[in-house]
């Protein structure tokens, strides 16, 4: 059956492998079962139903990649996009987090459409190499931020706006050793090293005495709280093409991205277009199902590489992820002992990697170089991926235009960019 469902052996694998390699995936992606209840939780989503909820839409979009595009990619909530959606969404523009579900849900429809009409190939065609770095950069500084300050290394302050906490606190200190932690397992090509520095860090803190034990095991939370509690209706909001346009453009990317990049590596783009179609749709309806639950945008995970490292070919590694996830389901007090300092490490760890796509930047080129910086630079400063997005794109087409070099501008690029002047024109930020 196996053999029929996923062609296994057309693949040049085996079932052992393919299992091997799901195991390998979800170690190095498992850490967001943690990671995205912490976050999401500081819009007053109740912990464990976006611990469900995340588990659930993790294991749907996993599913889906198996069964639809057979393809060895994990998916679930995303890093980036779920802090956009606290931090940004919630805490800055004053959308209630259902809003911002409908909001997700919204996008996911709409990523639909653009992925069934082609669309979305257009807008990631439209797009400058530059900005697309910056966009992954920035993010990553944008993470970097809400790491340092949700452990206390770095607290805010009248006289700079930010400066170094106090370090003589357990928090920080535990937080810049699970960093480390992390690091040099990683380093050393641990699998599953970030989350085993979350896991580290939570026991130690519990010998320490400031934290304490939940348990492990227990039947799963209860979905009820965040289930079907988007609301569409109030999402359409004067803010509601901003926060849209924000979540499909960094999903664009993202996931997009990720699912190129991974296939290429397993080697399998030269299977033609139909299977990478199938690969996106089913990322699509992943961000739909994952609102309708109570999380996040889901996206395609580049830590999948690491199966594909492992000899994952086909749907079967995705489908050992997606039934790790729903497995996890069972471990939901371990998740509710990890305190938000044995996460941030974490955060600011992925944020480290993100910052390696500044290398892609064509910096001898300034009408390249300064919209990249701008995006970059403006996510973390002005605590808004979506703001760092509209200077990157609004600069790009001015400094493009102005230089006679118009007509390297794209299409999508002259609409994205007017999107967000109308925004900043005639609507509050």
């Amino acid at each position: 059956m196996l053999e029929r469902l996923f062609k296994l052996h057309e693949h040049g694998t085996n079932a052992r492998t393919e299992l091997l390699a799901g195991i390998t995936t979800f170690l190095t992606m498992s850490y967001i079962i943690f990671v995205n209840p912490q976050i999401l939780s500081t819009t007053g989503m109740d912990k464990g139903a976006v611990f469900a909820a995340t588990c659930i839409a993790a294991a749907i979009g996993s599913l889906m990649m198996a069964f639809v595009a057979n393809y060895p990619i994990g998916m679930a909530p995303g890093m980036g996009l779920n802090a956009f959606f606290a931090f940004t969404v919630v805490a800055t523009l004053g959308f209630t987090w259902q809003q911002a579900l409908g909001a997700v849900f919204i996008s996911g429809v709409i990523f639909i459409v653009l992925t069934v009409t082609g669309v979305r190939s257009w807008l990631i065609a439209g797009i400058a190499p530059s900005l697309r770095s910056a966009i992954a950069a920035g993010i990553g500084l944008f993470l970097a931020i809400i790491a340092l300050s949700s452990s206390g290394i770095v607290v805010a302050s009248p006289a700079t706006l930010i400066t170094m906490g106090d370090l003589h606190k357990p928090a920080p200190l535990l937080a810049i050793l699970g960093f480390f932690i992390i690091a040099i397992l990683d380093a050393l090509k641990v699998r599953g090293a970030i989350l085993l520095g979350i896991l580290i860090i939570t026991v130690l803190s519990m010998v320490l005495g400031i934290n304490e034990f939940h348990g492990v095991f227990s039947s799963p939370p209860s979905l009820a709280p965040t289930f079907l509690q988007l609301d569409i209706l109030g999402a359409l909001h004067m803010g509601f093409v901003h926060v849209v346009l924000v979540f499909v453009l960094v999903e664009v990317f993202d996931a997009t991205g990720t699912l190129m990049g991974v296939a290429k590596r397993a080697g399998l783009l030269a299977e033609g277009k139909n299977r990478i179609g199938r690969a996106l749709l089913a990322d699509s309806t992943a961000i739909t199902a994952g609102s309708l639950l109570g999380t996040s945008s889901t996206t395609a995970y580049v830590e999948s590489a690491s199966g594909v490292q492992a000899g994952g070919r086909t749907g079967l590694t995705a489908l050992v992820v997606g039934a790790l996830f729903l497995a996890a389901l069972f471990i939901s007090p371990l998740a509710g002992s990890v305190p938000a300092y044995a996460t941030a490490p974490a955060l600011l760890y992925v944020a480290g990697l993100m910052m390696r796509e500044l290398i892609d930047v064509k910096w001898d080129d300034i009408t390249e170089a300064i919209p990249a910086a701008l995006t970059a630079l403006a996510m973390p400063f002005t605590y808004s991926i979506a703001t760092g997005l509209a200077f990157g794109f609004i600069s790009y087409v001015v400094l493009k235009a102005c230089t006679g070099r118009i007509r390297e501008i794209h299409p999508a690029a002259w609409l994205i960019a007017i999107l967000f002047l109308i925004r900043f024109a005639f609507f509050a930020a």
